[in-house]
């Protein structure tokens, strides 16, 4: 018998004015003026794949594995705070199946650069993870341009 769970992630970060910063998304540097604020590189679509595995596999969130409070964690790789997740969803018993991602902004355009943050993410997890990427239509904080968010779901397996 497989036991199969299912878990969900989110994430969002504000867009800051700030030249030094850069803006990652799905383990890729975009070329930007602007990049968003976070603790560690702030990539929002990493940390909803590490909160969506760490939830399938009951191991908590990013915030209780990877604190904001502890400096070791600033600046730090999102893609690498991501194995780290998926190693101990592994070490707990559990085989990540898929990750599949939506995000929502209208800067970056992710399309022509979909299948690099496919394929960091993927090998993160050693399983697919595709991106999708969605135009927040002018609503709110998203449409006004003020951050992007993003939701993850992902499928592990045991037995």
């Amino acid at each position: 018998m497989v036991d199969v769970r299912v878990g969900q992630g989110f994430d969002v970060h504000p867009f800051v004015d700030d030249p030094d910063r850069p803006l990652v998304l799905g383990g890729v540097v975009f070329e930007s003026e602007r990049a968003l604020r976070g603790h560690s590189d702030a990539d929002v679509i990493a940390h909803a794949c590490t909160d969506a595995l760490l939830g399938a596999a009951g191991l908590g969130d990013i915030g209780e594995l990877f604190p904001d409070t502890d400096d070791a964690y600033a600046g730090a790789d999102s893609i690498e705070l991501l194995a780290e997740a998926t190693r101990r969803v592994r070490e707990a018993g559990w085989s990540p199946g898929n990750v599949d991602v939506s995000i929502v902004t209208d800067h970056p355009k992710l399309a022509p650069r979909r299948r690099e943050m496919q394929d960091r993410l993927s090998a993160a997890v050693g399983a697919p993870v595709t991106v999708k990427g969605r135009r927040p239509e002018g609503l709110g904080a998203l449409g006004r341009g003020e951050g992007v968010a993003a939701w993850a779901v992902a499928v592990v397996t045991r037995g």
